[in-house]
């Protein structure tokens, strides 16, 4: 991306990162006296974007060059990708989260690099069912099943 585009998102991130931390300190603390409780992970994540965001915003303002070469924005690629995640929404009841993440993530990669089919379609597997067995089974939280059935 551009300089000035880095910098924008970098100042936005951050101001997001800062809402973030903000409003999660605000959510009341564990009813059990544990000290991990509503509001640890979203605190969490508002850190890890607030350093980021200041990564970010370092790397753009220590590069001396700016890039004058046009960038070409790539509409056809965007046009894909944003109505495969339109469909992956509209999909993830019908189908279910493995079946719609895995048909997505395989789009979305073909769309991004051609070819590696097979590679695309092993880590495609690996993520949805990675991500599904570790929030489902061990977390014990609910994802979408296949419900065609």
């Amino acid at each position: 991306m551009t300089k000035t585009f880095d910098k924008i998102a970098g100042i936005v991130f951050l101001l997001i990162s800062i809402l973030f931390i903000s409003e999660s300190l605000k959510i009341s603390g564990s009813a059990y006296g544990s000290t991990i409780g509503p509001k640890t992970y979203p605190l969490i994540l508002g850190i890890i974007l607030g350093l980021l965001s200041l990564r970010l915003l370092y790397e753009t303002f220590k590069s001396k060059s700016e890039n004058k070469g046009k960038t070409t924005f790539e509409f056809k690629k965007f046009g894909i990708i944003f109505i495969s995640a339109i469909l992956y929404i509209f999909l993830l009841e019908i189908i279910g989260y493995v079946f719609s993440t895995f048909i997505f993530l395989v789009v979305a990669f073909q769309v991004m690099e051609k070819g590696k089919i097979l590679s695309t379609i092993i880590i495609s597997a690996i993520f949805a069912i990675g991500v599904y067995t570790m929030y489902v089974q061990l977390l014990g939280g609910a994802l979408p099943k296949f419900s065609l059935f």
